[in-house]
């Protein structure tokens, strides 16, 4: 999710650090227990006592756009892979957060707030279940001993009333339109650091689920249209011919095509004619599900490529009000950022069969899915786009903790944003968030990157969730060089993709995949409290030589760029990586030469973040 409110930051907290080329990463004793258990490794590897559970999903939903009334049956087969005997299931309701008097961090009109959800009916293998609590978001299942490697089979229905309002991830976007998300009971993952996940959600914290199989049907009124996470399966049983072939030829076009124009909802006869129609989705291997409806938005779609070795084509979507006439671009937006993330960074081939890009007047993403609102201009629609669809893998891919650990997400898709948005429109310089954390830096709200993301919010969430990291994963980037750090990252994605990674994996999977111990600006830049800041303390010249001397002020290790300013104008560069204070010294020398004379030196650039520019700049006497 990239929308956050981004509050001014106040009070001093500067804490120093030691250095130490190769040292250890600061490690909890809970996070050591798992290396000494074998479920995780010291070379970032899944341990060979890893495990996670996982279910199979059948969903049975029905919509009422007209009242939002969401009615709900599932039938849930959990896995347990576990080392341990389960006494209790617990669930996830998401839809709580609107209940009356729920524990909550953002705010909810007041028409939304209710009972949340009801659960009309619970059994377990065709039994009643013996007790089950509600709390907030959690539900406690009290359930006979279930013992490693059993199946538990879990039948409920359930219904809630849909958030008239969007903003909150899921609901109405208007008036026969809704994006419904975390709108079924599900199971709460039980890993091996905490258990179960107890995290009530509140609002800012994201989330964390198992990866599942689901097989979903969501019914709504003739003339209603269905999006979803998966493949769609019954495409002749609920629309007509005309728009399942589009389907199919967006399927293996480069082109754009309009699966359903305006001239298309004009005529109607775009679903089948029948009162009601029953849309049937398969998903495999995901951490959720998710759909969108309405009766009067336009579709565009094509296909490309994504991976040259097999021929592999993603479908990519964009489904979208009419009126919203910037939207129009949001198609080729999508194409490219599939065509960035699949050929150049990651550079992995985007790995499911579709990307819809919904108008839902939100900024989130979901499995194959985002909820995007529109934009007054073309590059928000651009960095937008491409955050979003970043996510798909990181957290969806990966199987990341959000909850906990928001950076190993958001700061992937800031740092993409970042990459991908000028490969779209060489115009665009993104500088999303960079002035709030050289605001922020230093100040009593401004902590360690590694801060459990349950343990903030407002700022210092957005701070240590979005930018820093996403500095951290850039510098590190510039540090290795594309090739290196593309091989490590891809040994971290190969090792943990369907999986559930917690920061030391990813630490331990970047040193084992570049051959580099790193520890020792991973503790610098995430770990430890500190600065960025450099300054110009020295420039000598010596007949066309000048040496320029940088000096590091702060504790955070950051990019040394230099803007040499001649004096026919033309400027040269100068750059040099993190590389220069990974042995502790806080002075490094740029040289260079040249015939002309030279009328001023500034350091930084974009990217190179500096609390105190006042000295970065030299300018010739």
């Amino acid at each position: 999710m990239r929308k956050l409110c981004i509050s001014i930051i106040v009070v001093l907290l500067i804490a120093s650090f030691h250095s130490v080329a190769q040292q250890a990463l600061p490690t909890p004793n809970n996070i050591q227990k798992l290396f000494a258990s074998g479920t995780r490794t010291q070379d970032g590897r899944p341990g060979p006592k890893y495990w996670q559970n996982a279910a199979n999903y059948e969903i049975a939903a029905i919509l009422n756009p007209s009242t939002l009334l969401l009615k709900g049956a599932e039938t849930i087969t959990y896995t347990n892979n576990s080392p341990d005997t389960l006494f209790e299931i617990v669930f996830k309701l998401y839809p709580n957060i609107f209940q009356k008097g729920a524990e909550r961090e953002t705010s909810v009109a007041a028409e939304d707030i209710g009972e949340g959800m009801i659960i009309d009916g619970i059994s377990v293998a065709n039994s009643p279940v013996l007790t089950y609590s509600i709390n907030g978001t959690n539900m406690k299942v009290a359930i006979p001993p279930m013992l490693p490697k059993q199946h538990i089979v879990f039948h409920i229905k359930f219904h809630y009333s849909l958030n008239s309002g969007p903003g909150m991830r899921t609901g109405q976007v208007e008036k026969n339109t809704a994006f419904v998300a975390y709108f079924f009971p599900r199971i709460a993952v039980y890993d091996d650091i905490d258990g179960w996940n107890m995290n009530q959600y509140v609002g800012t914290q994201e989330f964390y689920n198992d990866f599942c199989n689901f097989k979903a049907t969501v019914t709504v009124p003739k003339n209603f249209v269905v999006w979803a996470t998966g493949d769609l399966k019954n495409c002749n049983e609920v629309f007509t011919d005309t728009y399942c072939n589009r389907i199919k030829q967006a399927e293996l076009s480069d082109s754009v095509i309009d699966i359903i124009a305006a001239q298309d909802l004009a005529a109607g006869n775009i679903t089948t004619d029948q009162p009601i129609n029953t849309w049937v989705f398969e998903a495999k291997n995901v951490t959720d599900f998710v759909f969108a409806t309405s009766d009067h938005y336009v579709w565009k779609s094509a296909s490309l490529v994504v991976d040259s070795t097999t021929g592999r084509r993603t479908r990519a979507d964009a489904v979208f009000n009419p009126t919203h006439t910037d939207y129009n671009e949001v198609i080729n937006y999508n194409l490219a950022t599939l065509q960035a993330m699949s050929y150049s960074f990651p550079k992995w081939p985007y790995p499911y069969s579709h990307e819809t890009v919904f108008d839902g007047l939100d900024q989130m993403e979901y499995p194959m899915m985002v909820n995007d609102n529109p934009t007054s201009t073309a590059a928000e629609a651009i960095t937008l786009t491409d955050h979003e669809i970043f996510h798909t893998m990181f957290p969806f891919y990966m199987g990341i903790n959000e909850t906990k650990y928001g950076w190993m997400d958001e700061g992937w898709a800031t740092m993409a944003e970042w990459l991908i948005s000028p490969m779209i429109d060489s115009t665009i310089i993104d500088t999303y968030g960079l002035s709030s954390y050289e605001n922020a830096a230093g100040k009593e709200i401004d902590m360690p990157v590694t801060t459990l993301s349950t343990q903030l919010s407002g700022a210092p969430f957005f701070l240590n969730s979005y930018v820093k990291p996403a500095l951290g994963y850039l510098y590190i980037k510039d540090y290795l060089g594309d090739e290196v750090f593309t091989k490590a990252l891809h040994y971290y994605i190969n090792q943990w993709q369907g999986k559930h990674p917690m920061p030391y994996d990813f630490f331990n999977c970047m040193n084992t995949g570049s051959g580099k111990n790193l520890n020792w600006f991973w503790k610098r830049w995430f770990f430890d409290n500190g600065v960025p800041d450099q300054a110009i303390s020295n420039v000598k010249k010596k007949g066309n030589k000048y040496e320029v001397t940088i000096t590091l002020k702060g504790t955070k290790p950051v990019p040394v760029d230099l803007q040499v300013t001649l004096e026919d104008n033309t400027v040269i560069k100068q750059h040099k990586s993190i590389e220069v204070w990974q042995d502790g010294n806080t002075t490094t020398k740029v040289s260079f030469k040249t015939a002309k004379g030279v009328t001023k030196i500034v350091l930084g650039s974009t990217y190179a973040v500096d609390i105190h520019k006042a000295d970065n700049t030299w300018t010739a006497k």
